[in-house]
C-alpha cells in the first residue's frame, strides 16, 4: 500500500470537511478551506515552474499560511523546507544554498534579509511574500504576493501531479552544535515513525483508506507551543490533522504564558503540547498564579526535550488531575516512546524497533553504555551529506539502523536509560559526565530557573564540570549551594567546579540549549 501525507490529508478533509481544523490567531480554517487554500497553493507552485522533488522555503513565525504552504507543497509534490526566523543573513545564505530552494514563502517583515540573500542564489527563482502588517518595503525583492497566489490558484484539485510515497519530508536540524543539516524521509516513513500512523497511540493502519477509521467522533483540540519550523509542531499539528482534530497555534513571537493559558481556556483545549522546560516552567509558573486550572486541559505533552522532575513534581501539584507525558525522539528517529524519568535519567520501554547498540556494531547487553539505535521506518539520510549519512545511518547484518549519537544503557529490566547526546559529553578526569543529567538536578534547586552544563579546559582535568545558572528573580544561588544541593543526587566527580551566572540561557526557538553559547560563555568567564 501507498501512503503519502498529502492523500491521507484529503481523505481526512473529504470525511469532515466543515470541522474546525486550524485555529491561528483570528483565523479559524474548516478542513474544507484549508484544503482548499494548501490546493489554491500547490496549483500555483506548479503553474510558476515548481517540480516534483524541488524543494521549498518556508520562513515564518507560526500562522495559518505556514500550515497551509506546507500542505500546498505536499500536494504538489514539492518538498517544504523549514527556515529558522531567528537565522542572520551568512546562516540564511548557507541553508538556502544548502537546501537548494527554488522557491521561498516569506513573512514581509523578513524581506530585508531575503533581499540581502537572494540575488546570490541562482536556484531562488520564486518568492511569496505574506503579508503581517510589518510595513517593510520589498526593494527589488520580485515578490508575488501570497493571497493572489491563492487567489489564483483555486480550484478544484485535478491537474496536480500524481504523488507517491517516496515523495520527501525534509526536516532541517541542528545550528546549536553545528550547521543545520536536512534529514531526508520518505514521505511513508514519516507517517509511521512519527506522525501515528493514522491511529497515534495504538496500531497503525494498514491501509491509506482506513485512516477516516479513526477520525474521532468529536473533535480533540490540541495547542501547539512551539514554533513550526521545528519537528515537535510540525509532527503535533500532522498528528492532529490526521485524526480530524482542531490543532491551535501559538503565535506569539515571544511566550507570553498567562495569554497561552486564557488561548487553552477560550478554544477549550484538552492537551498543551511543548518542548521541554524552556516552555514548561514559565507556562507552570504563570497556571500556579491563576485562580484555577482551565478545565479542559487534560493532558501535557512534552516532545524534542525531556521534562525535569522539578517541572513534573510542580504540575502534579498545581494541576494533580493533567496527565504529563515525555515523548521522546529525534530529526532521524521520529517517535521513539513515552518516557518516564528516574533519578538515572529518562527512560523507555523497548521495542522491536529500538535497542541499544555498542560501538562496535553489537546489541549491547544489558548494563552496558551504547548508543540508542532505531530500525524500520528510517530517514534516507541527510541532504548532500553522505559522510554524515554513513555515519549516523549504519547497517548492521543487513539491518539498517538509524544511530543519530544518544548515549543509552539497556537495564536489567528491558527498560532504556538515555544518558544524552555524546557530542556534549564531557570528559572530567577520563569520566565521562552527560549534561542533561547534572541540567535536571541544578534545575531542581529553588533558587535556580535554568541551566545548561558545559565542560571548560581545565589543566588538571582535562574539562571541567560547568554550570551556566539564569537564578529565579530576587534569588543569587552561589558555587557552595549548588555543588551541596547536586551532592546529595550526582556522583563527585559530576557535581559543577565552576558557576556562571546569565541573565537567560539562550535556547534556540524550539526550547533546545545552545551548548555552543553556553561553552563560549563559561570559558570566557571562568578563570
Amino acid at each position: 500500500m501507498e501512503f503519502n501525507l498529502a492523500d491521507l490529508f484529503e481523505r481526512v478533509a473529504d470525511t469532515v470537511p466543515d470541522r474546525l481544523a486550524l485555529v491561528a490567531g483570528d483565523r479559524r480554517l474548516t478542513y474544507r478551506e484549508l484544503d482548499d487554500r494548501a490546493t489554491a497553493f500547490a496549483r500555483h507552485l506548479v503553474d510558476v515552474g515548481v517540480r516534483p522533488g524541488s524543494h521549498v522555503g518556508i520562513y515564518s513565525y507560526n500562522r495559518a499560511e505556514w500550515v497551509e504552504a506546507m500542505l500546498g507543497c505536499y500536494k504538489a509534490r514539492a518538498v517544504p523546507v523549514n527556515v529558522n526566523y531567528r537565522y542572520v543573513a551568512d546562516e540564511l545564505r548557507y541553508l538556502f544554498d544548502n537546501a537548494d530552494l527554488v522557491a521561498l514563502v516569506f513573512e514581509r517583515r523578513f524581506a530585508p534579509k531575503v533581499a540581502a540573500v537572494a540575488p546570490a542564489l541562482a536556484r531562488l527563482e520564486h518568492l511569496v511574500v505574506v503579508e503581517d502588517g510589518s510595513g517593510e518595503e520589498l526593494g527589488a525583492l520580485p515578490a508575488v504576493d501570497y493571497e493572489h497566489a491563492i487567489h489564483a490558484g483555486r480550484g478544484p484539485r485535478d491537474g496536480l501531479p500524481a504523488r507517491s510515497p517516496d515523495d520527501l519530508y525534509i526536516l532541517y536540524t541542528g545550528g546549536t552544535t553545528g550547521l543545520p543539516k536536512g534529514v531526508m524521509w520518505r514521505q511513508e516513513d514519516i507517517f509511521f515513525a512519527a506522525l501515528g500512523g493514522g491511529n497515534y497511540g495504538g496500531p497503525p493502519i494498514e491501509t491509506p483508506e482506513a485512516i477516516v477509521e479513526h477520525v474521532s467522533e468529536t473533535p480533540g483540540i490540541t495547542l501547539a507551543m512551539a514554533p513550526l519550523m521545528h519537528g515537535q509542531a510540525q509532527w503535533t499539528t500532522l498528528i492532529g490533522m490526521f485524526a480530524g482534530n482542531t490543532v491551535v497555534l501559538n503565535t506569539q513571537h515571544s511566550l507570553d504564558a498567562a495569554e497561552l493559558w486564557d488561548l487553552v481556556e477560550r478554544e477549550g483545549a484538552q492537551v498543551v503540547s511543548l518542548v521541554g522546560d524552556a516552555m514548561a516552567r514559565p507556562m507552570v509558573d504563570a497556571l500556579a498564579a491563576r485562580d484555577h486550572v482551565p478545565p479542559s486541559l487534560f493532558a501535557i505533552v512534552s516532545g524534542g526535550a525531556i521534562l525535569s522532575p522539578t517541572i513534573k513534581e510542580q504540575i502534579a501539584q498545581v494541576a494533580p488531575h493533567v496527565m504529563v507525558l515525555d515523548a521522546f525522539g529525534a530529526s532521524e528517529t521520529g517517535a521513539q516512546g513515552a518516557v518516564d524519568v528516574t533519578e538515572k535519567g529518562p527512560r523507555f520501554r523497548m521495542n522491536d524497533a529500538t535497542t541499544v547498540i555498542t560501538d562496535d556494531g553489537r546489541v549491547a547487553p544489558p548494563g552496558e553504555v551504547g548508543l540508542l539505535a532505531r530500525r524500520g521506518h528510517v530517514p534516507i539520510g541527510y541532504y548532500k551529506d553522505p559522510e554524515k549519512t554513513a555515519a549516523t545511518f549504519v547497517e548492521i547484518d543487513g539491518v539498517r539502523w538509524a544511530v543519530p549519537g544518544d548515549r543509552a544503557v539497556i537495564e536489567e529490566d528491558g527498560t532504556i536509560t538515555v544518558l544524552g547526546r555524546g557530542s556534549q559529553c564531557i570528559n572530567t578526569g577520563g569520566e565521562k559526565v552527560f549534561p542533561e543529567e547534572v541540567e535536571a538536578v541544578l534545575k531542581s534547586h529553588p533558587d535556580v530557573f535554568d541551566a545548561v552544563v558545559v565542560g571548560v579546559p581545565d589543566e588538571r582535568w582535562g574539562e571541567a564540570v560547568t554550570a551556566v545558572v539564569a537564578p529565579r528573580e530576587g534569588r543569587a544561588p552561589t558555587l557552595e549551594d549548588l555543588r551541596e544541593h547536586a551532592s546529595t543526587a550526582l556522583a563527585r566527580y559530576k557535581v559543577p567546579r565552576h558557576l556562571v551566572v546569565v541573565d537567560q540561557v539562550e535556547r534556540s526557538p524550539s526550547g533546545k540549549p545552545d551548548y555552543r553559547w553556553a561553552r563560549q560563555v563559561a570559558t570566557e568567564r571562568v578563570p
